[in-house]
């Protein structure tokens, strides 16, 4: 700067200083030097507000910084009538001093500035009222001052407020302009507005001359109508074609604006406020946004899944027309919260529970349930859908889709269906395994019981047989009122209970051999009444209970007898032979989660044995052992402890399980649960047991223990048999081989050598297949038993026994093979089917029918085909349906005769696959008693219950046949 400010203002008496535009003092004259008591050297360099600090955000501060930034804006010079400030002085006191200053620009030459000059003038003895040249004027002079003050206080305010506003009109995010008169002069615009525009000088200049690219959009002739009409008017998303300079590219623009009249004090428009916000991005968006819709809509349709969607609220807006066509429902009738009436009801709840936790947490969402197609049916789908948001994070609404899982449901439901079935086998192998466990912490107790048991049974059996054997001989000898009589029956009652001792040792080790038949518990609880009414005695009285429809059991009669018998004493010694005894038969049916949780027990339909009885019952510690062998709670001499153990050992063998409930003073009540069959109790004739049935049949006879063979073959001779005595299988081998003329194999099964009884008869039936076989043993180990019940087909008198019963099981062995001998088995049928010609009789060759008779039970089959037979008829045999229906496509079969429980597939369905094939085959059902439905739905069918006739049998078939012919 060539100014020389020394020679100009340096001699003045009003103080000067010169400021750069960062407030930084560069000048100073002696006047101001004076006034404010400074040096020029402390002065220089320094910024003013530094070297004279006034409060922040103080009057003070405030005005000296509003006019200099005021200077600096517009160049132009800016008077402070008067500023309070404060200024320290010499002593470094700070003194309240009044001030009138005059801040004046010094320009560059392209009109900024460069420097402020400063002239200020002290009035603080003015503004205090003390006159420093004369009174006259003094109160004048103060009141200017104190108006000059208040005007500058006004104009601070007005200043601070118009600050305020143009921040807050320059930072709006909307843009805004104050156009003037009719021509619409840019009086104010803001940064938006400017921004917008493509920031052009437009104050001063009419709309039509700084926005001349907007001519013919509409925007002039809005702008006149406003200012004639005095009426706003807007607009949203209105189009707006920019071109800031010519060389731009032409920009398009939407815009929501208004534009509102601006009037003078009298009412007069005379001007407009413009106002509006930019919305092209959101018009942008809102068109990719439709083009994506679009999009996606037309790739939904092409989807072969149901595709929705929804509302941030989750209400339906959209769906393909795969839905449509599935659900059949009108298009947009699921809109809204309406696409639950499409779900199965029961799958409402859960699905609408999904989908509102998904809306409410924004988050993605899948859920199960059926829908219903257009047929009425219901179909599973996984429904899932994810939450769509905008740039800015927020929820816009929700894709969807439904997919078809009816198969894979139903795959789900067979994997259950075979774990379920998996399950029920593990926990019954569990139940194995620990039956197991207990059986091995009890292994060396066990062991010894079951050694124990086979010497007994071989050894003391045999000795038992001789002397039974020889006993009864005597007895023969010897006239019923001979004195020694009696000593011979007390001999054989000692005999019998030693047997009954091996037999109950047998029975707890599971080695008894069992022979069970369908019975009919309470039938055979009303032949044993009076024998348990003699067992306990007058003193306890027996009452007895059988409930309606009770189911059969598959069991050993003589065993099951026994089982009674040993609960009835035992309950009889509770009660010390006074009491009530209470014996119920009922029906129990035990489900897969009760088996599950009772590890002794299998699921299953059985038949309950309860005895009751109000004896002084036991404490837990003697339930524990009560069925172990040899423990007892009697007195020495007065048990053996193996009457609960037979029991126990007897209901396992059998399939079934024992249960013990008992108090101290509450009695005692045992359950025998044994399964149920659906077999009918056989109908056999009536054994004669009086006297003595005589043979003349020959009998190779072979047994180890001399005196038990010599014994047997006494019994057999007085009977009247021919006895052919061998002690070991190679001396019957050789018997054999030298007389052809047997008639029966009765063997022991235990023998010493290499060749035991089984093995002997399997070598004798090769060389005579015809030749029936009875075994005897006193411990048959798993020769001829397995699972503890008799192999099948098998015979087997068990030791000691008695001339009586030795006659009745050879009478019934050589009866039922001279029946057999008859029956001619087809090659290769192994006995599950034989054919039969008819006998040469008249009757057999008026009727001429052929008949197919299936039936799983041998001896009713045999007793059948031969009454048949012997009737005239042409008879073939099966034991099953599928070999049944063989021989239907194999022989001109007349009618079929079918039992109903069949093992596998049922008669009932053996007859309806026959009908199938076979319309007009007339059908004869056999029955122990179950209602036969096929009988109504087939026709010309006959339903005979269990026993029947063969006069009835005969009459249903005549019948039968005579309606097939007349139709």
């Amino acid at each position: 700067m060539q100014i020389n400010l020394d020679a100009i203002f340096a001699s003045a008496l009003s103080p000067y200083v010169l400021l750069d535009t960062d407030l930084r003092m560069v000048w100073a004259n002696e006047a101001y030097l004076k006034v404010t008591g400074r040096t020029r050297e402390r002065l220089i360099g320094r910024l003013m507000t530094e070297e004279f600090p006034a409060p922040p955000d103080s009057v003070s501060d405030k005005m000296l910084k509003g006019s200099f930034r005021k200077v600096i804006e517009t160049g132009r010079a800016d008077h402070l009538p008067l500023i309070p400030y404060p200024i320290e002085t010499e002593d470094g006191t700070v003194e309240d001093r009044f001030w009138s200053a005059t801040h004046t620009p010094i320009l560059r030459d392209d009109g900024s500035v460069e420097f402020i000059l400063q002239n200020t003038m002290d009035v603080t003895n003015l503004y205090r009222g003390r006159d420093g040249g004369g009174l006259d004027h003094l109160p004048e002079q103060v009141a200017m001052v104190q108006r000059a003050e208040a005007v500058a206080n006004q104009n601070l305010a007005l200043e601070a407020m118009t600050d305020f506003f143009k921040s807050a009109f320059d930072q709006a995010p909307s843009f805004m302009a104050v156009l003037d008169g009719p021509d619409h002069v840019f009086k104010i615009a803001n940064r938006t507005y400017i921004d917008l525009i493509g920031k052009r000088d437009i104050m001063g200049l009419t709309v039509r001359e700084a926005l001349p690219d907007l001519e013919g959009q509409g925007f002039f002739d809005l702008l006149d109508q406003v200012y004639s009409s005095g009426e706003p008017v807007s607009f949203k998303g209105m189009p707006a074609t920019l071109q800031a300079t010519p060389e731009a590219e032409p920009e398009k623009f939407y815009v929501d604006f208004m534009f509102h009249p601006l009037r003078d004090v009298d009412g007069g428009v005379n001007g407009i406020f413009v106002q509006g916000h930019d919305v092209t991005g959101q018009k942008t968006a809102e068109a990719n946004l439709a083009a994506t819709r679009e999009k996606f809509r037309t790739m939904a349709q092409s989807m072969p899944n149901h595709v929705w969607t929804a509302d941030r609220d989750g209400g339906l807006n959209w769906l393909n027309d795969r839905i449509y066509g599935y659900t059949g429902a009108p298009e947009g009738s699921l809109y809204g919260p309406d696409w639950v009436n499409v779900l199965h009801p029961d799958d409402v709840d859960g699905a609408v529970a999904d989908w509102t936790d998904a809306i409410q947490n924004e988050v993605n969402y899948e859920s199960e349930f059926r829908i219903r197609a257009a047929d009425g049916s219901y179909r599973w789908h996984i429904v899932r859908a994810s939450p769509l948001r905008s740039d800015d994070g927020a929820l816009s609404g929700w894709v969807g889709t439904n997919t078809d899982i009816e198969e894979r449901k139903t795959s789900e439901e067979q994997i259950e269906r075979l774990n379920a079935t998996l399950e029920t086998r593990v926990s019954r192998r569990n139940r194995e395994l620990e039956e197991l466990h207990a059986t091995l912490r009890q292994s060396q107790k066990m062991e010894a019981i079951g050694g124990l048991a086979g010497g007994i049974a071989h050894d003391f059996n045999n000795l038992l047989q001789v002397i039974t054997g020889n006993l009864q001989l005597v007895a023969r000898e010897i006239g019923p009122d001979s004195p020694v009589q009696e000593r011979l029956e007390q001999a054989t009652k000692s005999v019998s209970r030693g047997a009954m001792l091996a037999s109950q040792l047998l029975s707890f080790a599971r080695k008894q051999p069992l022979s069970p038949v369908p019975l009919n518990l309470g039938e055979l609880l009303a032949e044993n009444t009076d024998i348990l009414g003699s067992a306990v005695g007058e003193g306890v009285e027996i009452e007895t209970s059988v409930a309606d429809g009770l189911w059969n059991t598959n069991v050993d009669p003589n065993n099951m007898e026994n089982a009674l018998l040993n609960l009835a004493i035992n309950a009889r010694d509770a009660m010390n032979g006074q009491g009530c005894l209470t014996i119920e038969l009922g029906n129990a049916e035990f489900d897969d989660a009760y088996a599950a949780s009772h590890p002794v027990v299998d699921a299953g339909q059985y038949v309950v044995i309860s005895v009751r009885d109000t004896g002084c019952g036991m404490p837990p510690e003697i339930i524990e052992k009560i069925f172990e062998p040899f423990f007892t709670t009697k007195e020495d001499g007065h048990g053996t402890g193996l009457g609960l153990s037979m029991v126990y050992g007897f209901a396992k063998q059998s399939g079934g399980h024992i249960t013990i409930t008992s108090a101290v003073g509450s009695g005692t009540v045992i359950n025998i649960y044994l399964p149920r069959t659906l077999k009918a109790v056989e109908s056999g004739s009536t054994v004669n047991t009086q006297g003595v049935m005589y043979g003349t049949e020959t009998i190779l006879m072979v047994e180890d223990d001399d005196e038990v063979r010599e014994t047997a073959r006494l019994m057999l001779e007085d009977l009247g048999y021919g006895v052919l005595p061998a002690a070991d299988a190679d001396e019957a081998l050789t018997i054999l081989d030298r007389i052809h003329n047997i008639d029966l194999l009765f063997t022991d099964v235990v023998m010493p050598g290499k060749t035991n009884g089984q093995e002997l008869a399997k070598q004798i039936q090769e060389i005579r297949p015809d030749l029936p076989v009875l075994f005897t043993s006193g411990y048959v180990q798993d020769a001829i038993v397995h699972d503890g019940r008799l192999d099948e087909g098998v015979q087997l008198l068990s030791k000691p026994y008695t001339q009586s019963e030795l006659q009745r099981k050879i009478r019934q062995v050589l009866d039922t093979a001279s029946v057999s001998d008859v029956r001619q088995p087809e090659a290769g049928a192994q006995g599950a089917v034989a054919q039969c010609s008819s006998q040469d009789t008249d009757e057999g060759a008026s009727r001429g029918l052929t008949v197919l008779v299936c039936e799983d039970d041998f001896l009713i089959l045999t007793d059948i085909a031969e009454g048949l037979r012997e009737a005239g008829y042409t008879v073939f045999e099966a034991t099953n349906g599928p070999d049944a229906l063989k021989v239907l496509n194999a022989q001109d079969v007349g009618a079929l005769i079918t039992d109903v429980g069949l093992p596998g597939q049922s008669g009932e369905e053996l007859a309806t696959e026959a009908r199938a094939t076979f319309p007009g085959l007339p059908i004869v059902f056999a029955t122990g008693g179950i209602e036969v439905r096929a009988a109504e739905v087939l026709g010309n069918c006959a339903v005979l219950t269990k026993p029947f006739q063969e006069t009835q049998l005969r009459d249903a078939l005549d019948r039968l046949v005579s309606k097939a012919a007349a139709e």
